[in-house]
């Protein structure tokens, strides 16, 4: 008896555990059941080799029953192996335990527990055998992931009725506010730099408030305004991320921008949009949204945005590249080894020198929505220039940096998309000093052409790129195919399971003055 009691604990203690992940990737793909159980299939980690071990000890305890040892003893040790190996995961994402987190997993273990429960009853009143108990301990194990997403199901009122609370204090808050001047930002890339650049800006003249990280959806505005904003704000720039139609729309809602920017239309969360043309529409939702005399800035420099008309509120439009119908250009982009000289040409035909320690034409893209905009807004000429040459890159986004031994990194490992991935190849490209070593493992969320663009990916690496790490499988077979595809190439190519796997490759390759692009890394919900 006590043997089956202690087998019993130790598969609940492992299926704590697991549950304990699977609340991990229900949080890494925003709480939404749909995307999980598409994470789900796509991985296969309904059948990963500890969960059907994990049945198949069930199968051959419950079969030994008669013999109750065998059976408790191969449950034991299988859960004792599973929770040893889940504890000593690390993760590039760990777990954040918010309070809606705490709630759904305490539905999941009370769901483990009703089962558990309902196994003593029949041992008790019905004469099951103790063992059982063990057995069905386990089982719950290799359905772990079904009490978590039953646990979302069964809290959906109740996380409707909290975030409804918290929506209309945010809505209330802003009411209080009627001089707050409202600058919605969104774009399928750019949103985040443009924010960080915008802001930077405008604080050498206003008291401003930005939504912090990637408080990009309706509940990051909600947190940020009601523990970000100050009653002495006067500007709040809100940055806009959607995953489906009506996100944005929903946020314009509640904050009602008076400004609008758009950074970028791409090819990007094709996953769940399936069109580029219903990435426009939900981008646009934001300038649909902007009241008759608000301002829309946006990015001609993309096809997408610049084949879009705005009739009904003033647009202005700017572009580094594509400058035939564009209000404000950025021209005479020179890099030194110290950052980006430029110029912005007003409509009206003046030219305002920019000197900033950013690279990149992507870069300065984002740079020139965030000076369209203060100027817009009646900003000093002198300001901006002092506050642009002043900026530092946004972590993780076409950052630069060099080490004590003299290698330079350029760290683009946020969320690569095939316009930055081609924009940070050409940067790498300029590189002249040392060997040009591109580290990724691809781009992802890209739907029916995720194989396409990741070869194209390759193609570009091949010539611009000295050696080329490729990591993990998800995108391999094709950024490989890309890379061999092109003759004469100039990049080596090697292939490693993870990024731990690449450092030590970049041991034994590394010289002064190469330099490193680190371009985009997945997080646990890929491979």
């Amino acid at each position: 008896m006590v043997f089956a009691i202690i087998s019993a604990l130790i598969a609940l203690c492992c299926v704590f555990t697991e549950l304990r992940r699977d609340l991990m990737m229900l949080q890494q793909n925003s709480y939404r059941n749909e995307r999980y159980q598409r994470w789900l299939s796509q991985s296969g980690d309904t059948t990963s080799v500890m969960r059907l071990v994990s049945g198949a000890v069930v199968l051959a305890a419950l079969s030994t029953l008669s013999v109750p040892v065998v059976g408790l003893t191969l449950i034991a040790f299988t859960g004792l192996v599973n929770t040893i190996v889940l504890c000593r995961r690390k993760y590039k994402k760990p777990l954040v335990m918010t309070p809606r987190a705490r709630r759904l997993l305490s539905v999941a273990c009370a769901e483990v527990a009703l089962v558990m429960a309902v196994t003593i009853v029949g041992i008790c009143l019905w004469g099951w055998k103790l063992e059982l108990a063990a057995a069905v301990a386990l089982g719950c194990y290799c359905f772990s992931h079904c009490f978590m997403l039953g646990a979302n199901i069964l809290l959906r009122p109740v996380e409707a009725r909290i975030n409804r609370g918290y929506y209309d204090d945010a809505a209330a808050r802003l009411r209080s506010m009627p001089d707050l001047k409202v600058i919605g930002i969104t774009g399928s890339y750019g949103k985040t730099s443009t924010k960080h650049y915008l802001n930077r800006i405008l604080s050498e003249q206003f008291e401003v408030c930005m939504t912090p990280g990637s408080f990009n959806t309706t509940m990051g505005v909600i947190r940020t305004i009601r523990e970000y904003l100050k009653p002495y704000d006067t500007v709040f720039i809100c940055e806009m991320g959607a995953k489906q139609q009506g996100d944005i729309k929903e946020i314009c809602d509640l904050v009602h921008p008076s400004v609008g920017i758009i950074t970028a239309v791409g090819e990007q969360h094709l996953e769940s949009f399936k069109t580029i043309e219903n990435v426009q529409r939900t981008k646009f939702e934001l300038i649909d949204s902007l009241p008759a005399d608000g301002l829309a800035i946006v990015n001609d420099d993309f096809e997408w945005v610049a084949n879009r008309k705005v009739s009904d509120v003033e647009c202005v439009r700017y572009a580094v590249v594509n400058t035939g119908a564009a209000a404000y250009r950025a021209e005479h982009l020179e890099y030194t080894p110290h950052g980006t000289t430029f110029e912005v040409v007003c409509p009206d035909g003046r030219r305002l020198p920019m000197s900033t320690r950013l690279v990149g034409e992507c870069n300065v893209s984002n740079l020139l929505a965030a000076i369209i905009c203060a100027l817009r807004l009646g900003m000093d000429e002198e300001k901006i220039r002092y506050a642009v040459s002043r900026i530092e890159q946004v972590e993780h986004r076409l950052n630069m940096k060099r080490t004590p031994g003299g290698v330079t990194i350029i760290d683009d490992a946020f969320n690569s998309n095939p316009t930055g991935s081609a924009m940070a190849l050409d940067v790498l490209a300029m590189m002249k000093e040392g060997k040009r070593i591109v580290v990724t493992p691809g781009m992802i969320e890209l739907g029916s052409r995720q194989h396409e663009l990741n070869e194209a990916f390759g193609r570009k690496i091949a010539v611009s790129a000295d050696v080329a790490i490729v990591v993990g499988e998800y995108n391999r077979e094709a950024i490989v195919a890309g890379i061999e595809s092109v003759e004469p190439r100039s990049a080596a190519l090697h292939t490693v399971a993870s990024f731990a796997a690449a450092q030590q490759l970049l041991s034994t390759l590394l010289a002064p003055g190469d330099t490193i692009l680190y371009e985009n890394d997945l997080p646990d919900t890929f491979k």
